[in-house]
């Protein structure tokens, strides 16, 4: 089973924040559209990509647009993984037992990220690090929120594409 496509419908599902409030993928999607961020901290790539997401959190916060981690750790290792790579966004737990949503979303690799539109359609399922797909949802966010896309690449920094792992 290979991630879900654009297009579908994105399952709606609860889980808990690392600080133990509940999160509505329902309840956000009434407010706006959602990007979920998938991934697990040992995994290089994942490491790679958060930094970027949190780069996005920080030009358009929560406002328009609810901006989500989704670990397939523990809170422990989660919140380590979020401190030394400067994560700042809201991070729920997937149960680590059974991945209950990863399932549910047909993951097979992180990092996976889903724009979750407010009807609920999948807009964009991209699986590993791509510069194009994150570009796409800069391009959304700032649309979103009405804005001009966010400058988010840094001077000179090279950034590279990577398949999922």
């Amino acid at each position: 089973m290979t991630a879900l496509a654009t297009g579908k419908k994105a399952p709606d599902f609860e889980l808990k924040t690392l600080d133990g409030k509940p999160f509505s993928l329902g309840d956000e999607l009434a407010r706006g559209p959602v990007v979920l961020v998938f991934f697990k901290v040992s995994c290089p790539t994942c490491q790679y990509a958060l930094p970027f997401y949190e780069r996005l959190y920080k030009a358009y916060g929560n406002k328009n647009v609810t901006l989500v981690g989704i670990s397939q750790n523990d809170a422990k290792d989660t919140t380590a993984f979020g401190k030394e790579f400067g994560v700042t966004f809201p991070v729920l737990l997937d149960d680590t037992r059974i991945y209950p949503v990863s399932n549910a979303y047909g993951l097979t690799n992180v990092p996976t990220v889903f724009w979750v539109e407010q009807d609920g359609e999948i807009e964009v399922s991209s699986v590993g690090w791509f510069k194009a797909d994150f570009e796409q949802i800069n391009r959304k966010m700032a649309e979103a929120g009405k804005s001009v896309p966010a400058a988010v690449f840094k001077a000179g920094e090279e950034v590279r594409d990577f398949r999922a792992g």
